[in-house]
């Protein structure tokens, strides 16, 4: 699917190099190799100076590296190596003095200053380092798990389990129905802003397709039947392992029961109310500027002028 705009943390210009992780001679002198580029993280924030992300100079990335234990290789840009450090063991001051940082800020504050393709890339990091940060034992016998393929496979040092990189896939969904005027569904979540009302949204569970996911997150949480499911599109969502996929779902009856769990209050708006509540500031826009739900709505708005 061609998407209306940028689709955030997705389409990575980035070799991630798979055929070569696995050469641990090859990662540890791309490691340490002239040009090689080391992104510092802190307990899954980005450590920025004047609003920036800090790049460590050939004469403090060792250090950085040094203090982060172990590394991870995301891949080559432009025949160079990056890699992430994880200075998580370090006291926040310790770790911004360190990489000659002002501040510690999460990935998504930084979309909007940044190339959509830079805000991809912090995110994949951010992503793989928390995935290391928190396999550091293995589930099925307690022992300690060591890194391998430049940190993106784990290998339990006990019974020899192979610990790969944990993806949550979650469907997101524009729900509309049929009938003039055309009417699309967004639901108010439990924590949401009063009058903030967005897609909905679920984990898909064990033992459904995606399509059984949209119709049974739909009908938990705003009591409403789903018929027709067409897929739309995707999106890495790293925070910390989501994958976003996307689609549009064809409601059967405009009934309205929201679970009063996770959803508080369900609406259908005709596509003129929509865009008056997004130019309206005191409403709130419908969708975070760097979600796949924002490529669903207007999408959906497109088509009905």
């Amino acid at each position: 699917m061609m998407m209306s705009s940028t689709v955030y943390y997705s389409g990575l210009p980035l070799d991630r190099v798979g055929g070569r992780r696995g050469d641990a001679a090859w990662v540890a002198e791309a490691l340490g190799g002239v040009g090689s580029r080391v992104i510092p993280l802190w307990r899954d924030h980005c450590l920025v100076r004047d609003g920036k992300p800090v790049v460590p100079g050939a004469d403090s990335a060792g250090a950085v590296v040094a203090a982060a234990g172990e590394s991870v290789l995301l891949g080559v840009d432009g025949g160079n190596a990056v890699f992430a450090a994880d200075l998580s063991g370090l006291t926040r001051d310790e770790a911004l003095a360190l990489a000659g940082a002002d501040a510690a800020v999460d990935v998504r504050t930084l979309v909007g200053s940044l190339p959509a393709d830079e805000c991809g890339l912090l995110a994949y990091a951010r992503g793989i380092v928390h995935w290391n940060r928190n396999q550091r034992f293995c589930g099925a016998c307690g022992s300690p798990a060591e890194s391998r393929e430049g940190g993106h496979l784990r290998v339990c040092t006990g019974c020899g389990k192979l610990l790969f990189p944990r993806i949550e896939p979650a469907v997101i969904m524009l729900v509309e129905l049929p009938g003039e005027p055309a009417r699309c569904l967004l639901g108010r979540h439990r924590n949401s802003a009063p009058d903030r009302f967005s897609t909905l949204a679920g984990f898909v569970e064990i033992g459904e397709s995606l399509e059984d996911a949209v119709r049974r997150e739909v009908a938990e949480e705003v009591g409403v039947t789903v018929g027709e499911v067409v897929y739309e599109g995707s999106q890495s969502w790293p925070f910390p392992a989501g994958l976003m996929l996307g689609f549009r779902a064809v409601a059967v009856s405009d009934e309205i029961a929201p679970d009063g769990v996770e959803l508080v209050e369900g609406r259908w708006f005709t596509a003129a109310e929509l865009r008056a509540r997004m130019a309206d500031p005191a409403a709130g826009g419908p969708y975070r500027v760097d979600s796949i739900d924002r490529h669903l709505i207007e999408k959906w708005l497109s088509e009905n002028e």
